[in-house]
C-alpha cells in the first residue's frame, strides 16, 4: 500500500479515453477569449480617446469660425453677424487642417450669430484592425456674445 504521498501511476478513463491534454484545451480557449476581452476593452478606451478629442477640435473650430464677425454690418447698425459662409467656413477648416480633418458640416442659426461645426474621423483601432474601424463625429458650437460686463446675446 503506497503512503499518503506517494505518487499514483496514470489510469485510462473507464471507456480506454485518458484525460490527458483536456486541460490545455480548456487553457487554450480560455486564454483566446481573454486576449479578445482585452483587444475589445484597449480599443473601445481608444475610441473614446478619439471621439473625445474630435469633440474637442470641432468646438475649437466653431470657436475660430465664430469670430469670423460682419464688422460692415456692425458699422451699418445691423448688430452683430457672422461674416458670410466662405470666410466662417475657411477659419474652421484652417484650424482643423493642424490635425489633418476638415469640418463636414458648417451649420449657421437663423439668426446669424451661431456656428455649429461638425467634423467626422476615422477610428483606426490598434488591436481589432479593419474589424473595429469606425467613423468618429464630434460637434461644436459657438454663439457670438458682447457686453462690457458680462456676455450679452447678440
Amino acid at each position: 500500500m503506497a503512503g499518503a504521498g506517494a505518487v499514483r501511476p496514470f489510469r485510462a478513463r473507464p471507456g480506454g479515453r485518458p484525460d490527458r491534454g483536456a486541460l490545455s484545451i480548456f487553457v487554450a480557449i480560455c486564454a483566446a477569449v481573454v486576449v479578445l476581452v482585452i483587444a475589445l476593452v484597449v480599443d473601445a478606451g481608444g475610441k473614446l480617446r478619439v471621439a473625445e478629442r474630435v469633440d474637442a477640435y470641432a468646438q475649437e473650430a466653431a470657436r475660430m469660425a465664430g469670430q469670423q464677425l460682419d464688422e460692415a454690418a456692425l458699422l451699418r447698425g445691423e448688430g452683430y453677424k457672422l461674416r458670410a459662409r466662405v470666410y466662417v467656413e475657411a477659419a474652421a477648416n484652417k484650424y482643423l487642417a493642424l490635425y489633418g480633418l476638415s469640418a463636414d458640416a458648417v451649420d449657421f442659426s437663423q439668426d446669424g450669430v451661431t456656428v455649429t461645426i461638425t467634423v467626422r474621423a476615422e477610428f483606426r483601432p490598434v488591436m481589432l484592425g479593419e474589424l473595429g474601424k469606425r467613423k468618429v463625429m464630434g460637434r461644436g458650437s459657438a454663439t457670438l456674445v458682447h457686453g462690457v460686463k458680462e456676455a450679452e446675446n447678440a
